[in-house]
């Protein structure tokens, strides 16, 4: 990332008058790799940016869906079909354009892993897949690589109660659950991650007749201010 005409300089103003230089440049020179771009990932990007990040690596090969308009940031009618990295990317360029930020169109898969580089500082993750989640949690585990991780904020109303914490620590949420069970039998003893401690809303005549299971529900002040709570978390595992 270069300050050579010192754009990012006068846009992070605000934030130098909350954080020491030492700090600055610890995020100037940090590099977060995002996976997800949906409700939660796609505020998660937003804040890095805004925060100052040097390089961000965002992955997800979705494109914007009608269905994504009530609640992701990269959702309008000027961006219907576009994929969520290109149209995330640009927007983020347009706030810093001196940061370095690259796309990757792809899924992150237990059987296809995405790539994470070896000067990464801190990894986010905002995938929806458990298989995929448990993998990439245990794959940083073994590399002993900082993540943080966002359980489910899907079928929520209530964005006050949303949390941070070790998932092993946590009660009441069933995708905490389950990870709890897989990652103890990888011999994963710990994940910070963001979860509710609202139990989730179900509608009894919610989903399709043929369909594998009920469509989840969102409203958008619960998977933004989820988004917003794992940034600060990975942005304050790059201060500390």
């Amino acid at each position: 990332m270069t300050q050579a005409n010192g754009v990012w300089e006068k846009r992070s103003a605000r934030t130098a008058l909350m954080l020491t230089q030492r700090q600055m440049q610890r995020l100037t020179k940090a590099h977060a790799m995002l996976f997800g771009l949906g409700g939660v990932g796609s505020y998660a990007a937003e804040a890095l940016a805004r925060a100052g990040v040097g390089k961000i690596t965002l992955v997800d090969a979705d494109a914007v869906a009608e269905s994504n308009c009530n609640r992701q940031l990269c959702a309008l009618s000027s961006t219907l079909g576009k994929k969520k990295v290109d149209v995330v990317l640009a927007r983020l360029m347009d706030i810093n354009p001196e940061a370095d930020i690259n796309g990757v169109q792809a899924f992150y898969l237990p059987d296809s892993p995405v790539e994470i580089p070896e000067d990464v500082t801190v990894v986010l993750d905002a995938i929806d897949t458990v298989s995929a989640k448990i993998h990439l949690t245990h794959t940083c585990w073994q590399r002993k690589l900082p993540i943080v991780s966002c359980m489910g904020m899907g079928n929520r109303f209530d964005p006050t109660q949303i949390r941070i914490g070790d998932l092993f620590a946590t009660s009441g949420d069933p995708l905490c659950r389950i990870m709890r069970k897989e990652l103890r039998k990888c011999g994963v003893g710990q994940l910070k991650c963001v979860y509710s401690v609202e139990p989730p809303f179900i509608r009894k005549d919610n989903g399709k007749p043929g369909e594998e299971r009920p469509v989840t529900g969102s409203l958008p002040y619960v998977p933004s201010v989820g988004g917003l709570y794992l940034a600060y978390e990975a942005i304050r595992m790059i201060l500390e």
